[in-house]
């Protein structure tokens, strides 16, 4: 936590311009990790990512995304066929519902009025009755031959041309609800053909969509790999220009201190006649002396590096949960048995600064003035382990001696 994180509401633990580098170092970090677990899946024998590998997987990416739109134009059209054949199959269903019911009704019309009819002809037959028309048929003797054929032919229900016009009648009606269920098979063979048309578009689609997937998996695991060629460049490149900072600093450091010697040193007034005694080299004054590297170092450095990946929390210093910059840093030297102030500021004050020439691991980097707006600890080998800002995580990164940065402080 730095001062301002003590008095404020807002999240600082860096400037905005360690902020910027911060995330692309857990971006980058974070997509390594990702295009190592996803490539493991995806490819038996992972390949090194190129450009025109990438072009070539997103022009086929684009050719399937093509066919499937094409494709899912058709389904839209089949289905709208199969719509229209469900239609015309139910009006189809609702004519021959009619029409049966049609020809019901004329079946009873047509036994109601013959058993009228035969009736009618039996009780003028047997009581010689004037009545109906049908008597006409009965005058005279109802005992003659005649009658009785006539009585025979009514029996059989041939008896008036109503009769016969309800039977045509009736015979339309079955004609048409023959052809109708003609007309309803034939829209069903034609609706379940569109309807398996439909299901086999959906089967492409979905494979074309499975391709397409594997595909876009491919690219986005060379993307990864490309991002982690990049970062793992960018962090040599960091890593190299901080060490090579660290050994020019060192031969400045060298280069001052043979120069104070020869300064000083060299024959006494009367050494010639005293036979050459030798003088005393000077002492480095204590000021340029740091402390030696705590014995805690080692295990503040693996206690921090328990905590990667836990997430930065402002204000935080629980492990497994969360920390801010100066809370990871107080709690990692408390592992070690080491106390220090709560804030980045305070944690400067409370330090030894040192030269960068005679960094060491576990020696605490600070940036802002009096180190006010954010600390880090050196791990060694040009990285330090940090928790950023807010949205990233613990980790571990190239020292930055840029803009900003206050000084190397060292515990003890």
């Amino acid at each position: 936590m730095t001062h301002a994180e003590q008095y404020s509401t807002s999240e600082p633990c860096a400037p905005a311009s360690i902020r910027k580098n911060h995330r692309r170092c857990v971006v980058t970090v974070a997509a390594l990790a990702v295009a190592l677990g996803t490539t493991g899946t995806l490819f038996s024998a992972p390949r090194p990512a190129s450009a025109d590998q990438i072009a070539s997987d997103q022009a086929q990416a684009a050719a399937i995304t093509a066919k499937i739109q094409a494709t899912q134009g058709q389904i839209q059209s089949l289905t709208g066929q199969v719509q229209s054949a469900d239609f015309h199959l139910g009006q189809l269903s609702s004519q021959i519902a009619a029409n049966q019911a049609e020809v019901t009704k004329d079946q009873a019309q047509v036994t109601k009025d013959e058993d009228q009819l035969r009736a009618q002809a039996i009780t003028d037959y047997t009581s010689s009755g004037t009545s109906t028309q049908i008597t006409q048929m009965f005058s005279g003797n109802p005992n003659t031959s005649d009658v009785r054929a006539e009585y025979s032919q009514i029996a059989t229900g041939n008896v008036t041309t109503t009769i016969d016009r309800l039977h045509t009648a009736q015979s339309q009606l079955q004609a048409t609800q023959s052809a109708l269920s003609q007309q309803q098979s034939q829209q069903e063979s034609a609706r379940n053909t569109l309807t398996t048309s439909e299901s086999q578009a959906n089967q492409l689609v979905a494979q074309d969509q499975q391709t397409l997937d594997s595909v876009n998996a491919n690219i986005h695991a060379l993307v990864l790999q490309q991002q982690a060629a990049a970062a793992a460049a960018a962090q040599a490149a960091a890593t190299a220009a901080f060490n090579a900072k660290v050994a020019a600093a060192r031969q400045q450091q060298a280069t001052v201190a043979a120069a104070q010697v020869v300064s000083v040193s060299g024959p006494t007034s009367g050494s010639a006649s005293s036979g050459g005694s030798s003088t005393t080299l000077p002492t480095v004054p204590s000021a340029a002396n740091p402390p030696p590297v705590p014995s805690g170092a080692a295990g503040a450095i693996q206690a921090a590096e328990s905590q990667l990946n836990v997430p930065y929390v402002w204000g935080g210093e629980t492990p497994g949960v969360g920390f801010d910059c100066s809370g990871l840093v107080q709690w990692s030297w408390a592992q070690a048995g080491v106390s220090l102030p709560r804030t980045s500021g305070a944690q400067f004050d409370a330090t030894t600064q040192i030269p960068l020439a005679d960094i060491q691991p576990g020696d605490l980097l600070f940036y802002g003035p009096g180190g006010s707006e954010h600390v880090a600890m050196y791990v060694g080998g040009g990285e330090m382990i940090e928790a950023p800002d807010t949205g990233s995580f613990v980790h571990i990164t190239g020292v930055r001696t840029g803009g900003g940065f206050a000084g190397v402080g060292r515990v003890g």
